[in-house]
């Protein structure tokens, strides 16, 4: 579970001398910052009278603006049927050209949907400014992890997703900070001022990715082998040693020639299905849709309501709601210290764990004490808890799911993975008001016991059929799944064929 891990990486086990390509996947992971924004300021745009004065109604019973919630779902969900759309597209797409392309369409998309929202008063247009941004949002997500699963160095991949999922929970607290500062703003401006810092990391991505490469594996399976050599330079620091840049180059070359030759001409999204490639896909399919098997989506939306039976005050509301954000942000934060040094294995298994007893939590206080103040704040404190469990292991299930496919396919199987997931986010949202609305099962907080028993599944399976890959490089990850190593004996399996190419370099030198 601790200490070193077998491994045919030939670069230096170090931070320092890797500065670069990080940096360089830092800037490629403000995408994930754009999602956080979006998915905090929509929701507060819901109890804005700015918005609701031009997308809702005034209710004169009650007093007050509204909006219909035939038109509140469709501002939700519209972006999540363009997350899943454009998810499935990212395999196509990136076939034909490549990380970095997608990630500029991404941003110019977002750029259009953006100014539509910002612009239009029309609800017709509001829906499809919406659709639009779903699109990017899933390339965005998408493309970025594919690329920086590609660009880093093994050892460091865990740092870098860790630092992907902080941006995450940073967009998040930054918008819902905006949007508590302009909430009680009673014009346009109330919206459009949050609305306008989408703009900020498109822009950003935009200018960067003149400057950074294409991804090295992509480019290779484009038989592009010369600028694939180049892209890989730039990707690593200018004073590495020779014999490591040559002993990674060839790694790379080598291995995907071999996948090449096994899926060259054929229909990408059968292969993916076929042979050792089937395992690699439901691996990829089940731990990255592990975010919507363990409740996450109904505790964040139906948090505000738990605050409420708490006797939490509306202005007091806000505080209560970045408190649970910034706990996850703690939560990713924490794990940046251990994940070189502990198996994600183990992080997960944590993780889980733990989200499954926050869950059984809730359920338990509201059996006990239903309806009272007292399980409303038991419930905002384990949601506290909850969201540093979720966010310190869910960074690894993505990067795992990057991991197991090999690299003429990883588009393919990651934009199918992910797809998936916001289909499981959507189904979660969607049926939870059947079991929590008094009208239907009034289960309440109860529903946390179907959670519960959701990740008491997703423990056992990770337990017994996720293999560890720490430390690896992409090309052992490769080897070991085609030869058909079980999931709990990968951590121990010695790639002799992947160590023979870098060695093989080596003794080049050597001889030279």
């Amino acid at each position: 579970m601790v200490g070193a891990v077998i491994s045919a990486n030939p670069l230096q086990l170090d931070i320092r001398s890797h500065i670069k390509c990080l940096a360089i996947c830092w800037v490629i992971t403000v995408s994930s910052f754009q999602y956080g924004l979006d998915y905090a300021l929509v929701g507060g745009f819901m109890a804005m009278p700015g918005f609701l004065k031009v997308f809702g109604y005034y209710d004169a019973a009650a007093g007050k603006w509204a909006i219909d919630p035939t038109v509140q779902q469709l501002i939700s969900s519209l972006m999540t049927i363009g997350t899943f759309v454009g998810s499935l597209l990212v395999g196509p797409f990136s076939s034909k050209f490549g990380r970095r392309y997608g990630l500029w369409t991404a941003s110019l998309l977002n750029l259009v949907a953006t100014a539509i929202m910002i612009g239009t008063t029309d609800l017709g247009a509001l829906y499809f400014a919406r659709f639009v941004l779903g699109i990017s949002v899933g390339w965005f997500l998408t493309f970025a992890q594919v690329y920086i699963n590609e660009a880093a160095p093994a050892h460091l991949r865990g740092i870098v997703f860790a630092v992907y999922q902080s941006q995450l929970s940073i967009g998040s607290i930054v918008g819902a900070a905006v949007d508590y500062g302009t909430h009680s703003m009673l014009g346009k401006e109330a919206y459009r001022i949050p609305l306008a810092i989408f703009f900020f990391a498109p822009t950003i991505q935009t200018i960067a990715l003149f400057f950074f490469p294409e991804s090295p594996r992509w480019l290779m399976t484009q038989k592009r082998e010369a600028e694939a050599e180049a892209a890989l330079r730039r990707l690593r620091n200018k004073n590495i040693d020779e014999t490591e840049f040559r002993a990674e180059f060839n790694e790379i070359r080598t291995s995907t020639a071999e996948q090449m030759q096994e899926h060259e001409g054929k229909y990408l999204w059968i292969e993916m299905w076929k042979g050792t490639n089937r395992r690699r896909t439901l691996l990829s399919i089940a731990i990255i849709c592990f975010h919507s098997a363990n409740g996450s989506s109904w505790t964040n939306i139906y948090g505000t309501y738990f605050l409420t039976v708490a006797g939490v005050g509306v202005n007091e509301a806000f505080a209560y709601g970045t408190m649970v954000t910034c706990m996850g942000l703690i939560g990713v934060i924490a794990s940046f210290s251990v994940v070189r040094y502990l198996d994600r294995r183990v992080i997960i298994l944590l993780g889980v764990a733990a989200c499954g007893l926050c869950q059984l939590a809730f359920a338990v206080a509201w059996t006990v004490a239903p309806g009272t103040a007292a399980a409303g704040k038991v419930i905002v404190g384990f949601s506290s808890l909850f969201s540093f469990f979720y966010v310190a292991y869910a960074p690894y299930a993505w990067l795992l799911g990057g991991e197991y496919p090999n690299n003429h396919l990883r588009a393919h199987t990651y934009g199918l993975s992910t797809a998936l997931n916001f289909l499981g986010n959507w189904l979660g949202v969607f049926t939870a008001p059947y079991f929590i609305n008094p009208a239907s099962l009034g289960w309440s907080a109860k529903y946390g016991y179907i959670w519960f028993g959701s990740n008491a599944i997703v423990f056992i399976f990770t337990y017994f059929c996720i293999p560890e890959t720490r430390d690896r490089t992409l090309e052992e990850i490769n080897e070991i799944f085609e030869a058909k190593v079980p999931a709990r004996k990968f951590k121990g399996y010695v790639c002799t064929h992947t160590e023979a190419i870098a060695k093989g370099v080596v003794e080049e030198k050597e001889v030279a």
